[in-house]
């Protein structure tokens, strides 16, 4: 096995969840649109895995390119700002066990909901926090500061707390 067909199955292994996690918030849990994303993701990867210089991590770097392809899949597709999806296929995107509640996965539904509804530069931030990466991190992936990174957060975090609360007002 060549060593860059081996070091593309050690990163698809290790960040193949994270790739999917990502689109699915940027596609409002549409899984379909999240699985040809993420493929496009890793095509790319592919293809610029040559030009990797190690400047960063590769999980980094691997966000940088989920974003990009997130980015470029909007501008293609405008009408994913309008896209909504059913019950059913909010329920797809809940990983849950048997032990798992009605309330959480209601919960988890409303948040995946309202995360939705953010601006897709929020969506892609709010996910990676989701993620637990590192503000730092982010902050190299979206090309911002730190602190900047920090004051985006607290926002979004505030207006997913309103969006949840109509959510469940309604």
């Amino acid at each position: 096995m060549s060593a860059k067909l081996s070091l593309f199955n050690q990163i698809y292994a290790n960040y193949n969840q994270m790739v999917m996690q990502l689109c699915l918030g940027f596609v409002n849990g549409d899984r379909s649109r999240a699985k040809d994303i993420s493929q496009e993701v890793f095509i790319s990867t592919w293809n610029s895995l040559d030009r990797f210089k190690g400047e960063s991590s590769h999980k980094t770097w691997l966000y940088r390119i989920t974003v990009n392809t997130c980015l470029k899949s909007l501008r293609d597709n405008k009408q994913s700002k309008n896209m909504s999806i059913d019950v059913e296929q909010r329920a797809d995107l809940l990983h849950h066990d048997d032990s798992t509640s009605h309330i959480q996965e209601s919960a988890l539904s409303a948040l995946y909901s309202s995360i939705g509804q953010l601006p897709e530069v929020d969506r892609l931030i709010i996910m990676m926090v989701l993620d637990d990466a590192e503000y730092s991190q982010i902050a190299d992936v979206m090309g911002i500061s730190e602190v900047n990174v920090r004051v985006k957060v607290h926002r979004i975090k505030q207006t997913l707390k309103k969006l949840m609360q109509n959510e469940y007002a309604d």
